[in-house]
């Protein structure tokens, strides 16, 4: 019997054991299922919900390339509203009146790009940590401390001001909160899913934040921590020999004439620049360098057709969705067609009845930075003049994912806020640097869109850039008049000679911003001799101009090659194929002007398969192609051996320009940085070209073997294109698309064309135009990635640019918006 009953409770036991082994699984699957976890710091959404075959991811998988209901409700709209839809997903908004039209734009983009536009939104005002966690906390930091959001607000509160402005923004925000309102979880974007977070409501501060994150984008690199530590190690002399600001041999946008018609007003000059013994160790993380673009516009009488054509690309990061939304908005007063910014009113490059316009950045300096000297043991005043002025302190809360929130003290002095300080970006330094941005300043470039949407001529175009004052850009302009030009655009203070290349003294007031140069003194063309303009971030003007304009990083081989082609045309012959054509050219001037010299000077018993595809190579820089690879490979081995100084440095220098090395290489180079530091002997050039070719070879080589794919250059170059939230699987890789960053087709690993337009100014105007991705920000859509072959191959589709509602050929799709 005793044995019976330790059975029976051994039984009992074992069942309870597994009841509970059961209810704890059960317990920890639901948990699973419905909670956001983080596995080896990677986040995993909740599958329960995630996986629900009627809720979840699946439902974002669209058969039909134009998902949408044809008929939506906006219960603040003044009228019905037409939309329609091309094949491509490009819609068409027909509004009786300007309120509608704005509010229909808003819901139709957030119908398409809704988590695209809510995300750079969070990064642009440093809330990426709420989305992720801690990893990214130095951005949203950094973010905080540059002064996006301040900045923002200042220009939303300048943008209020108009009141039709005021009107459009909060139209356009209407619009996009009745589309989030709308959804439930199975129709939210597959990445909210996946980050496992919902939409907040868009405000116009919203707006304002994404204009000011393209601010940043394009005005976010400068080179005055590394000129300091250069100019400090260097000396005056070489430093200026290695950096000029006027390189010999420079391609202006704007051809300058003989004699200006104003002086520049005087700026008083320190006795030094280098007032500042501060050399940094580290360098925060800035955009990348190559952000520019392409843009020129012929005059009628050199086209085909009589009437002016204008092109534009954009070089950008190659990021997935689309940076950009091509749509149509016709209203009463409007009828504009183009790229549109995602949660920004209006077209921002494009074209309506009458003219066309597209923009390249100036690359000048419109950031700089100070040092500022606290009064001894303090850090609530600093010195400033002849005396000391209160530091404003604010405090930051950041949240984060999965964490406690971080709160950041920031310090705001008259040149800006502090952003490198003991507690960030020092590295163990103790010095201090404020930031002077024009992104500081109040913008009205909103409201300069909304004029150029709707000019009619070259004086209305003049009058509405009179209002963009940040980022500095070349704006291109063509007519139906057949008449075309260019303004070198935006807010440049009156400088003295050098001011602003280097840290300077935030305690000396002459190193502060002077006025802001007048309109009146920009320089311009308009309707130049030679029958067009172009330009491709070179500098804007030469060294006759007036002012000092302190360029840091302009181009010197697209706008070359662009200038040679299009004089090469003859009268009355360029067609828009000639100008699609040309946007994806892939010759390379750099090749041309130094791989001579390299054959030249080298050893002729190394000749060998990889000198033979040199010899023979065209300097285009196609997929197929090794040499274009052997050649940058060579260059790159070249050029690191003999800045080795510079790159070898424990403190960030930067380097000469590969346009100014080549001019020294050919010229008068300085001899004694041939010796390369990692030898005991003194090299020569003939030596350090064979060192680099050895080398070169050996790298060619090594990823060959681990890459188990030929180095042609298409696959060396790896051009890719990465969505916003770095999620591999919404990504396409390895494009094999030809060009190079400094051909005019200027492809990138992950940077290039983010738009390609060609418009010619006939009636109504004919336009072109391709993207890298599609319309559609939904992975699981046919058109989220549908151009890329298109874009990849120098391919176009034409645009219907409709006149009206009735002519509704080509139309795929109508979606009606009601009151």
């Amino acid at each position: 019997m005793l044995i019976y009953h330790q059975e029976l409770s051994r039984f009992i036991l074992m069942k309870i054991i597994k009841f509970s082994i059961s209810v704890v699984i059960t317990l920890a699957l639901i948990y699973f299922l419905n909670n956001r976890l983080v596995i080896q710091g990677n986040p995993v959404p909740p599958l329960g919900k995630f996986l629900d075959p009627f809720h979840g991811f699946w439902q974002n998988a669209e058969s039909d390339s134009i998902p949408f209901a044809p008929l939506s409700e906006l219960t603040t709209l003044k009228d019905s509203v037409n939309v329609f839809y091309d094949k491509y997903g490009i819609p068409h908004i027909f509004a009786q009146n300007d309120h509608d039209l704005f509010m229909a734009q808003g819901f139709v983009v957030a119908q398409n790009r809704l988590w695209q536009m809510d995300f750079q939104s969070y990064a642009a005002a440093g809330r990426i940590s709420e989305l992720i966690g801690e990893a990214a906390l130095d951005f949203d930091r950094l973010q905080r401390r540059k002064g996006m959001v301040s900045g923002a607000r200042t220009s939303l509160e300048t943008m209020l001001k108009n009141t039709q402005l005021k009107l459009f923004l909060e139209a356009y925000q209407t619009g996009v909160n009745t589309f989030i309102s709308s959804l439930k979880y199975k129709n939210l974007p597959l990445e909210y899913k996946i980050l496992d977070y919902e939409p907040e409501p868009w405000t116009p501060l919203k707006s304002a934040l994404l204009l000011q994150y393209m601010n940043d984008n394009l005005t976010g690199w400068d080179r005055d921590l590394q000129n300091t530590n250069a100019y400090l190690t260097l000396g005056e002399e070489r430093f200026k020999a290695l950096f000029p600001q006027w390189p010999a041999g420079i391609d202006p946008v704007v051809q300058s004439p003989e004699q200006w018609s104003f002086e520049a007003a005087p700026k008083e000059k320190p006795d030094s620049l280098i007032v500042s013994n501060t050399m940094m160790k580290k360098v925060h993380p800035m955009p990348d360098p190559d952000n520019g673009s392409n843009n020129w516009a012929v005059a009628g009488w050199k086209t085909k057709s009589g009437k002016a054509i204008l092109a534009s690309d954009m070089h950008l990061g190659l990021n997935a969705p689309s940076l950009w939304f091509l749509m149509q908005l016709s209203s009463p007063n409007y009828n504009v067609m183009g790229f549109a910014l995602t949660g920004n009113v209006g077209i921002v490059s494009g074209f309506n009845e009458n003219i066309a316009w597209s923009f390249t950045d100036v690359s000048r300096d419109e950031r700089d930075w100070y040092s500022i000297k606290f009064k001894e043991g303090s850090r609530s005043e600093y010195f400033y003049g002849d005396k000391t002025l209160p530091v404003e302190t604010s405090y930051e809360e950041i949240k984060i994912r999965d964490s406690t929130p971080y709160t950041d003290t920031i310090l705001t002095t008259v040149h800006g806020p502090i952003v490198y300080d003991d507690s960030f970006l020092s590295d163990g330094q103790k010095d201090y640097l404020a930031l002077k941005w024009i992104g500081h300043t109040p913008s009205r470039v909103q409201d300069a869109l909304i004029d150029l949407n709707r000019a009619s001529n070259y004086n209305e175009y003049t009058e509405a850039l009179r209002k963009w004052d940040a980022p500095s850009q070349h704006v291109a302009f063509a007519s139906d008049q057949a008449d075309v030009a260019i303004r070198v655009q935006g807010l440049l203070p009156n400088r003295f000679k050098g001011h602003g290349r280097f840290i300077m003294d935030g305690s000396d007031p002459a190193f502060d911003w002077g006025e802001f140069i007048p309109f009146e003194h920009y320089a311009f063309e308009h309707n130049p001799p030679r029958g067009f303009i172009s330009s491709a971030n070179q500098h804007s003007v030469d060294q006759k101009y007036p002012y000092e304009m302190n360029l840091h990083n302009s181009e010197f081989y697209r706008n070359r090659r662009i200038n040679n082609q299009l004089n090469a045309f003859d009268s009355s012959s360029i067609t828009p194929q000639d100008m699609m054509k040309l946007q994806n050219d892939a010759y390379g001037i750099k090749p041309s002007e130094i791989l001579p010299v390299f054959l030249d000077s080298i050893d002729k018993s190394k000749n060998s398969e990889f000198m033979t595809a040199l010899k023979e190579w065209d300097y285009f820089y196609t997929v197929p192609s090794k040499a274009p690879t052997y050649f940058e490979v060579w260059w790159r081995s070249f050029r690191n051996l003999l800045w080795d100084e510079f790159i070898d440095s424990e403190l960030p220098m930067g380097r000469p320009s590969d346009y100014h090395t080549i001019w020294m290489l050919k010229n008068d180079f300085p001899k004694e940085f041939y010796d390369h530091q990692g030898t005991s002997q003194v090299e020569s050039f003939k030596e350090l070209l064979s060192m680099s070719l050895d080398s070169a070879k050996t790298k060619i080589q090594t990823w060959e073997d681990k890459k188990g794919l030929e180095a042609t250059w298409g696959n060396y170059k790896g051009t890719s294109i990465i969505h916003l939230s770095r999620i591999p699987a919404f990504g396409t890789y390895n494009i094999q698309v030809d060009g190079q960053s400094k051909t005019i087709n200027s492809t990138k690993p992950n940077h290039g064309p983010s738009q390609r337009l060609v418009v010619e100014m006939t009636s109504p105007p004919q336009a072109w135009v391709v993207l890298p991705g599609g319309q559609s920000g939904n992975p699981g859509n046919p058109l989220y990635e549908n151009m890329i072959p298109l874009w990849r191959d120098g391919e176009y589709i034409k645009l219907n640019f409709m006149q009206n509602e009735t002519s509704e050929n080509e139309i795929f799709f109508k979606q009606t918006l009601t009151k």
